[in-house]
């Protein structure tokens, strides 16, 4: 039987297992949106913003561990998504993202609203493609989603010209997939992981280093039975944070420019590091020629190009984490190490990470106080200092997700995110923590949030400044605080080094935005508060709740290690 293009799509979503669809209407998807009208089964999520949209489709996807799909209309409907492709794919999240695009006759001629998506997205994706041709299309939608999820998940992106939406042809979709030149590993080396186990059965100061990849395989209880099984002390990277509970006798902390003083010392001292689902970005190297410097590198990661790509490794290991990890469970033995895991923990009792410094209501104290209240939750970060501050004091284990833009950074992310993990995880408390300027970047998509009727609780860290920014113009440009205070009017003094006593009102009242969404609006200015506002997010059932806490202007994230630094170098305070 033959359907139209619009028709075919619809039940490719369907065939897909696609039950939440975020999409923005314009003309040349107008006749999507039209097949959708009556689709049942399919919950179409209207943001306010495209990038809003995509960053909820990432956070859906993230938190489900499904593929998180996207349509919006041609131009700048696709252009607004180029920041959430790029984060995706630095943080190997699968999406499936459809673009509008002008009738085939018109590609080439600067018609309205067309761009080269393609073109634009080639190299910030994982595969990227025009259907040229009706008969193609069910081929092409099937290969995408295999492509999204399956080896190193990622973005693709699929054009869909307006002829070809609305030609007729063949109803048929492809139940299997054989992509030529595209095999994703699926098993392990054996030969490769006795090679490793060799070497670390001769270690006396190995560690376990951990990132995000073994977070997206869902091999966090399977890493913890290794780490016990052997004893190796585990230090994670920012996305690999709750692979193993935070509390667990064996866990250390995050390496990294932030990451604290035991970890980065550990991997400084360690002769063999046992990494798995990292690709060694400069966020957790420091210094490259001095990383590990006297360690046997043993890298695990489902991507061959990672590996040896940032740091030379000694034993490659290409294969899904998850997959590894069992395999080297059969292989593993304890290892007589305690001396070496006693003194790490000496370290980070001696150098344990604190805002003690600061008077008053510091993010130290807020993040514990969100670890006390919650067991089942998930946090979004924004990206800044919240994100670091969240990263270094929130208590997870595998009860917990942590969801946060690692490897592009992208301010803006949190809250979108947010909305696309409760909308996936409707019986988990969704929680999101933001600066007051990332919260700005997509503060539209509180209309979405509240539309949908969704109880989230957006903990606002309110300094007044780009803190992230500021930290480093004050540690090394000389205090010069260059275009980075929020509070800022054009009437200020240009080297205000005094705001508490001069400066206007902020801009906004993050308590009034809120509420003129119909959001509730908490401002929170003392530690005894910080209760009292929590509980009243929590009672409520149908309603985003925006709590503005109150931090120091000039509040730091510590450890710190300088750019061009080792890991060792580290500016404690």
């Amino acid at each position: 039987m033959e359907i139209r293009g619009t028709e075919l799509f619809v039940k490719a979503l369907k065939e897909e297992g696609v039950d939440t669809l975020f999409a923005y209407p314009g003309g040349q998807v107008i006749d999507l949106f039209d097949a959708l009208y009556d689709t049942e089964g399919i919950e179409v999520i209207l943001p306010r913003h495209e990038q809003g949209l995509i960053h909820a489709a990432d956070g859906y996807a993230r938190s489900t561990g499904k593929v998180g799909v996207c349509l919006v209309t041609s131009g700048p409907g696709a252009t607004n998504l180029v920041t959430g492709i790029a984060t995706a794919n630095y943080d190997s999240v699968p999406l499936v993202c459809f673009t509008g695009q002008v009738p085939t006759h018109l590609i080439g001629n600067d018609a309205f609203q067309e761009v080269d998506i393609v073109g634009i997205t080639r190299n910030i994706c994982k595969h990227a493609i025009t259907v040229r041709d009706r008969k193609d299309l069910a081929r092409i939608i099937k290969e995408a989603f295999f492509i999204a999820k399956s080896g190193k998940p990622g973005p693709v992106v699929v054009d869909l010209p307006k002829d070809i939406q609305q030609a007729m042809g063949s109803d048929e979709y492809p139940l299997e997939v054989s992509i030529r030149g595209y095999k994703p590993s699926t098993g392990v080396h054996v030969g490769q992981v006795r090679r490793a186990m060799s070497v670390l059965s001769q270690a006396k100061q190995p560690v376990l280093l951990v990132g995000g990849g073994v977070n997206i395989s869902g091999a966090g209880k399977e890493l913890t039975r290794l780490a016990e099984l052997t004893g190796m002390p585990v230090i994670t990277t920012i996305m690999g944070k709750g692979a193993i509970p935070t509390n667990h006798p064996l866990y250390v902390g995050n390496i990294g420019i932030h990451g604290n003083y035991a970890a980065n010392r550990a991997i400084s001292e360690c002769d063999v590091l046992f990494s798995i689902g990292t690709r060694f970005n400069d966020r957790i190297t420091g210094k490259i020629t001095e990383f590990a410097k006297l360690a046997a590198i043993i890298h695990i990661d489902i991507d061959a190009a990672s590996i040896s790509r940032n740091i030379q490794v000694d034993i490659p290991i290409v294969a899904d984490a998850k997959t590894a990890i069992l395999k080297i469970l059969e292989e593993a033995k304890p290892l007589p190490i305690s001396e070496w895991t006693d003194e790490i923990m000496s370290w980070k009792e001696e150098h344990p990470l604190e805002m003690k410094k600061y008077e008053g209501m510091t993010p130290e104290i807020i993040i514990n106080k969100i670890n006390e209240k919650f067991k089942d939750l998930i946090v979004v970060t924004d990206v800044g200092q919240n994100q670091m501050w969240t990263t270094q004091y929130l208590e997870m284990d595998h009860s917990r997700k942590l969801l946060t833009s690692g490897g592009l950074g992208t301010m803006g992310y949190g809250l979108p995110a947010a909305i696309g993990a409760k909308l996936g995880n409707p019986d988990t408390p969704v929680l999101c923590i933001s600066g007051d300027g990332g919260m700005q970047m997509n503060i539209q998509e509180m209309a979405t949030a509240v539309c949908l009727e969704l109880p989230l609780i957006l903990c606002v860290f309110n300094n007044a400044y780009l803190g992230n920014v500021r930290q480093w113009q004050e540690m090394f440009y000389g205090g010069r605080y260059s275009y980075t205070c929020l509070a800022a009017r054009r009437s200020c003094m240009r080297d205000c080094k005094n705001p508490e006593k001069c400066c206007p009102k902020y801009t906004p009242d993050f308590v009034k935005l809120a509420e003129s969404y119909d959001a509730i609006g908490i401002r929170v200015e003392r530690e005894e508060e910080i209760e009292e506002a929590l509980e009243t997010a929590i009672k409520s059932k149908n309603t985003p709740t925006l709590i503005e806490f109150i931090i120091e202007p000039e509040a730091n994230v510590y450890p710190i290690v300088p750019t061009g630094k080792p890991l060792n170098e580290m500016v404690i305070d």
